[in-house]
């Protein structure tokens, strides 16, 4: 398996917790109570997952090397897009997790904040998710030298042997949280 078909296998779980996500603010919506323990475990897979486990991948050894050999174009497309929506996507996991604080403090407005932060994270990786799976990983295997792809399948395929736990631990809790927001 290369390292674009083990990323793009990734997006498949990572657009299913989008899909949880979105209907935990629903509920919401709707006047239930937020289960906090849901929220932080739904923040978890995406700080440990889909940001730490994959976007590693994506940032370390594939955009890096699109960065290094690919020019301007290369360089502009990397770090003006897809560097900037992984900030922006941190950046709505935190302010999702600071508006759980708030709301769990007492502050009962802040529920327009997750659910704002919590919809504004799933449809950024959603349009993001479409963009690498059809654009930019075609484009590196268009353009990366076969020398530089096999120098970033064996990264990954090690990446992956080291950190297996990770991923197994995620889809856990991915399945869990399915079988409570989608049945």
């Amino acid at each position: 398996m290369s390292a674009i078909d083990i990323m793009m296998e990734e997006h498949k779980y990572i657009k299913r917790m989008l899909v949880v996500v979105r209907k935990a603010c629903y509920g919401v919506l709707k006047g239930e109570e937020i289960n906090y323990e849901d929220f932080k475990l739904m923040i978890s897979f995406i700080r440990n997952y889909a940001d730490g486990h994959h976007h590693n991948k994506e940032e370390i050894m594939l955009f890096n090397r699109m960065i290094d050999n690919l020019g301007a174009l290369g360089e502009k497309t990397i770090k003006h897009g897809m560097l900037v929506e992984h900030d922006l996507g941190r950046y709505h996991v935190k302010a999702l997790d600071e508006a759980l604080e708030s709301l769990k403090g007492g502050d009962d407005e802040s529920k327009l904040d997750v659910i704002a932060n919590a919809i504004s994270y799933t449809k950024l990786l959603e349009r993001h998710i479409e963009k690498e799976d059809n654009v930019i990983y075609k484009f590196a295997e268009r353009e990366l030298n076969l020398e530089t792809f096999e120098t970033i399948n064996k990264e990954c395929l090690a990446y992956e042997n080291d950190h297996s736990s990770i991923k197994e631990e995620n889809i856990k809790i991915l399945e869990k949280l399915e079988s409570k927001y989608l049945n």
